[in-house]
């Protein structure tokens, strides 16, 4: 079943629902993008060197050691 589908019977299913298991739904989606969130932020973390490079590319702009990449795409 593609996106499109499981969208579609997502719908149907939720137009039957009462206000009440409605929100209930709504506190369910809530939960599965915020794990979704922490498990992409933790596949970053786990990279071995991620958090020192993050942190020292931070740094980088800050003291404005960076490229606009914008003018790279223009003059391409």
């Amino acid at each position: 079943m593609n996106n499109t589908e499981v969208r579609q019977q997502i719908n149907q299913y939720l137009d039957g629902l009462s206000s009440e298991r409605l929100e209930l739904v709504a506190d369910f989606l809530a939960y599965l993008a915020d794990k979704e969130s922490e498990d992409a932020t933790q596949e970053l973390v786990d990279i071995p060197g991620f958090i020192e490079s993050f942190e020292r590319g931070k740094k980088d702009v800050v003291e404005g050691r960076v490229k606009n990449w914008k003018l790279k795409i223009r003059n391409s």
